[in-house]
């Protein structure tokens, strides 16, 4: 080959080389573009914890993931569980935010603490759905039940397992965070029902969503009152009850508990006659409803079809939301409500050590 011709070889390959190279920046370029224009297909969720509640992990969790699926094929979700940390939290939200999410379902740990993470997300062009608790800051959609119904709901439940006592009834009330508004609602709720109802409240603590902190307060709470001194204890959730339970076990004290959360030990439980009822927020309504926001978000569509209501927060007014309604369960009606509505079997409730119970509950 002669001069002439390996200078054309070597042009000629330079500028294929240039192009190639050009080719892949561009590539490059419209792939950076298209994450920061957030036209993926992820939505971020985010739920508070898994130590007092298996409602996160064994119901919510995956009927959010199955109704964003069946809404969005090629959608996907991106879960993190603050496992009882609102730092943790707070870390797992900037990831999402830092790896292009576009829409996030939070059920914020501490909602008090949120202000100023949504308020960053939302200058980002980031949606916010507040799921279950109201976070602080401007959220774009809220989905929860109607908290203090829960509480009244509560309340009523402890007064009728009083039966004709509960004039002369003195209560211990073990409520939950303070820093979750919905602990606020729900203890107002509560109160609302039993300030008219029940002789006195003779000692109320935070059990902070915390079974170990629930035994320890129902501990105090009879050292200080003694064993006959309070008829009936008002626990804000399943998790707290089942602790307070083993201690007036231990102390030889039965009175009616109830909770909240319709986990399946409490269900047993109430089987068993060692609660007297907890309060079923059906999971995936809830969850299909938080899923159908996100998604109608992602696609840039009005969420008013599905927050048919509207709220306030501390921080921000008329945000788009949808409330669900609760329901009581007691003994009597655990065929008609839990197992009615799939969430959990006969068999998954009528183990060996409840069978007895379960047929004279006549579970089927």
């Amino acid at each position: 080959m002669n001069a002439m011709m390996r200078r054309a070889v070597i042009a000629t390959a330079a500028v294929s080389m240039a192009l190639s190279m050009a080719a892949c920046g561009k590539a490059g370029s419209d792939k950076k573009d298209s994450a920061a224009s957030g036209d993926n297909k992820s939505i971020g969720l985010l739920l508070p914890e898994n130590a007092s509640s298996t409602r996160y992990e064994s119901f919510d969790r995956p009927f959010i993931e199955a109704k964003v699926k069946a809404l969005c094929a090629d959608c996907k979700v991106l879960y993190n569980n603050a496992e009882g940390s609102a730092s943790k939290q707070k870390q797992q939200f900037d990831t999402l935010i830092a790896q292009g999410v576009k829409v996030i379902v939070l059920d914020a740990f501490d909602a008090t603490s949120t202000q100023a993470w949504v308020k960053e997300a939302a200058a980002k062009g980031v949606k916010v759905v507040a799921y279950d608790r109201l976070a602080t800051g401007p959220v774009a959609a809220y989905v929860s039940f109607d908290n203090e119904k829960v509480g009244e709901l509560q309340g009523q439940a402890l007064v009728d397992a009083l039966a004709g006592k509960a004039a002369d009834a003195n209560v211990v009330m073990i409520n939950g965070d303070d820093a979750d508004p919905n602990a606020g609602q729900f203890k107002a709720g509560a109160h609302k029902v039993l300030d008219g109802k029940v002789k006195k409240v003779v000692y109320e603590q935070s059990g902070e969503w915390k079974p170990t902190v629930a035994g320890q307060k129902i501990g105090a709470a009879i050292t200080e009152l003694g064993k006959d001194g309070f008829q009936a204890v008002y626990s804000a959730n399943d998790g707290m009850a089942g602790a307070i339970i083993t201690q007036l076990q231990g102390a030889g004290i039965k009175v009616p508990v109830g909770g909240q959360d319709a986990g399946l030990d409490a269900i047993q439980r109430i089987v068993n006659g060692d609660q007297a009822y907890t309060i079923y927020k059906a999971y995936r309504p809830l969850a299909d409803n938080a899923a159908e926001l996100a998604v109608a978000l992602l696609q840039g569509k009005d969420v008013k079809s599905v927050a048919t209501a509207s709220v306030d927060s501390a921080t921000d007014k008329g945000i788009p939301a949808k409330l669900l309604d609760p329901k009581v369960v007691t003994k009597a009606n655990i065929n008609d409500t839990v197992i009615a509505d799939g969430l959990y079997k006969a068999a998954d409730i009528c183990t060996a050590d409840y069978a007895a119970a379960c047929a004279t509950a006549g579970l089927k």
